[in-house]
């Protein structure tokens, strides 16, 4: 298995009127790819924000491929 860093992201206005990219939550999932770890986290940020739906909080996910150097 892989481990991926899922963000899940959302727009917001901030000072001024001005839009700002703001980060929900971040979790590190095992999954065998990247699909597997985006479905795995929807379901683990909706059981710990008690959410029904993860776009209740946020407007996209992003998922990467965990980096460990050697």
């Amino acid at each position: 298995m892989s481990r991926y860093v899922v963000r899940f992201m959302k727009d917001v206005l901030g000072e001024y009127g001005r839009q700002s990219e703001v980060c929900q939550g971040t979790l590190e999932i095992d999954a065998s790819c990247e699909s597997e770890a985006t479905e795995r986290a929807k379901l683990k940020f909706c059981k710990d924000q008690a959410l029904h739906h993860w776009s209740l909080h946020a407007d996209r996910i992003h998922v990467k491929a965990a980096d460990f150097p050697s």
